[in-house]
C-alpha cells in the first residue's frame, strides 16, 4: 500500500484573510489526532496564522514554518510560508487583500498538488468580487481548478453522508440557465459522475438520479419542453451507451420532500440552487464541496467566507473537518482503485488496511 494511502500530506489554502478560512483551519488542525490521519500544510504565512491565533485561544495549534517541501515535518502541522511582507488583516471586511493573497495561497498549494509535494488540497472559502480580475479571470476555485489541471470536464459535486447532488450548471444567472441544459452537456456530467461514483467512493454500479429544469419536471411538456426534447433523450441515450443505472427526470421539489436522494448514489440538478438549497438544509452542516474530473483531489467546505462572524470565533468548523476527512477518503479510494484494477487480488488486503488506520484514529 503507498504511503499516501496511510497518512497523505494534505494542502490546506486559507482563503480569504479576513473571512473565517484561516479561524475554522486553526480550529480544525489544533487536533493533535489529526495527525494519524494525515499531514497538513497550511499555505498561509506565520503572521496571519499568529493574527488568528489571538481569537481562538482555546486550539491546541502548534507549528513549524517551512519554504521547501523537503522540510515537512510529519509529526506537526506545517506552514508553507507564501509570503513574507506585512499584510493589514481586517476581519470581516471586503479588501482588495484580502483576495489578493487568498489567490496567491490558492495558486501556489495548486502549484504543489500538480507537482506531487502533496497528495490532496482543501480549500478556504474566498470572495469572488475582491478575487476576480485580469490575472485571475475565474468565478471561483471550480473553474480555475479546471484550467490548472487541465481538465476536459469537471463536476461541482456536494457531498454529506446522506447525499450526494452534482451541478450541470453553476455561477450562472437564472435567467441564462437555459442554453446551458443540453443533451451533451447532461451526457458529459453524467459520464463524470458515474466513472467519479466509482473512483472517487467505491461504488461498483451507482444509481443516479437526474432533476428536471422546470417545475414538476415540466409536466410532459406543458410547463416547458427541456424535459422532453433533452433531458429524458439524455437519460435515455446514456443508459442505452453505458448500461448504467439513471432515472429522472425527476421534480426537484417531490424528490427531495420525498426522501428520494437516499435512494441513489448522486443526484444530477440542472442548476445552483436547485441542488444547493435541499443539499444545505438535509446536510447538517457537514456538507462538502468535491471537484470530481480533476486528476488531484480537491475539497472545501460548503459555506462562504462568512465576513459577520470573522475574527469573533463564532465559526463552525465541522464543514472544515468533513472537508478534510473526505479529501483524504478519496485519496485512499483511488489508491485501492488503481492497484485493484491492476491486481484484483489487493482489495481485501488493502480494505483491511484501511480499516486498521480507521481504527487507530478512532481509539
Amino acid at each position: 500500500m503507498s504511503t499516501e494511502t496511510i497518512r497523505p500530506i494534505i494542502g490546506i489554502s486559507c482563503g480569504d484573510l479576513n473571512g473565517i478560512g484561516l479561524e475554522l483551519i486553526i480550529k480544525t488542525v489544533g487536533n493533535s489526532k489529526l495527525l494519524d490521519l494525515c499531514t497538513p500544510i497550511v499555505f498561509a504565512s506565520n503572521k496571519a496564522i499568529n493574527f488568528y491565533r489571538k481569537s481562538t485561544p482555546d486550539s491546541n495549534f502548534n507549528f513549524q514554518q517551512i519554504k521547501d517541501f523537503s522540510r515537512i515535518n510529519p509529526k506537526q502541522v506545517n506552514i508553507y510560508n507564501c509570503w513574507e511582507e506585512e499584510v493589514a488583516i481586517t476581519p470581516g471586511q471586503l479588501t482588495a487583500e484580502g483576495g489578493k493573497y487568498a489567490v496567491l495561497s490558492l495558486t501556489t498549494a495548486t502549484e504543489a498538488l500538480l507537482a506531487g509535494h502533496i497528495h490532496g488540497l482543501v480549500t478556504a472559502p474566498i470572495h469572488k468580487k475582491n478575487t476576480q480580475s485580469d490575472a485571475f479571470p475565474y468565478t471561483g476555485h471550480t473553474p480555475y481548478l479546471k484550467q490548472a489541471f487541465g481538465a476536459k470536464e469537471v463536476v461541482m459535486m456536494m457531498v454529506a453522508s446522506n447525499m450526494r447532488v452534482a451541478l450541470l450548471t453553476e455561477h450562472v444567472p437564472v435567467q441564462e440557465i437555459g442554453p446551458f441544459v443540453t443533451k451533451a452537456a447532461i451526457l458529459s456530467k453524467l459520464k463524470l459522475i458515474e466513472s467519479s461514483l466509482k473512483q472517487d467512493f467505491g461504488i461498483d454500479r451507482p444509481k443516479i438520479a437526474v432533476l428536471g429544469l422546470n417545475p414538476h419536471a415540466g409536466d410532459e411538456g406543458l410547463i416547458g419542453s427541456e424535459e422532453e426534447a433533452i433531458i429524458k433523450p439524455a437519460i435515455k441515450e446514456f443508459k442505452q451507451q453505458t448500461g448504467a443505472i439513471v432515472q429522472g427526470p425527476f421534480s426537484a421539489d417531490a424528490f427531495f420532500a420525498r426522501g428520494y436522494h437516499e435512494r441513489f448514489d448522486a443526484v444530477l440538478a440542472m442548476y445552483h440552487d436547485q441542488g444547493l438549497i435541499p443539499f444545505k438544509s438535509l446536510s447538517h452542516g457537514e456538507g462538502v464541496n468535491f471537484t470530481a474530473g480533476l486528476s488531484g483531489v480537491r475539497t472545501s467546505p460548503d459555506h462562504g467566507t462568512a465576513f459577520d462572524i470573522a475574527g469573533k470565533n463564532r465559526g463552525d468548523e465541522s464543514s472544515f473537518i468533513s472537508a478534510l476527512f473526505t479529501c483524504v477518503d478519496i485519496i485512499r479510494q483511488r489508491s485501492f482503485y488503481r492497484e485493484n484494477r491492476a491486481n484484483p487480488m489487493k482489495k481485501l488486503t488493502n480494505r483491511l488496511l484501511a480499516n486498521a488506520v480507521d481504527e487507530k484514529i478512532e481509539e
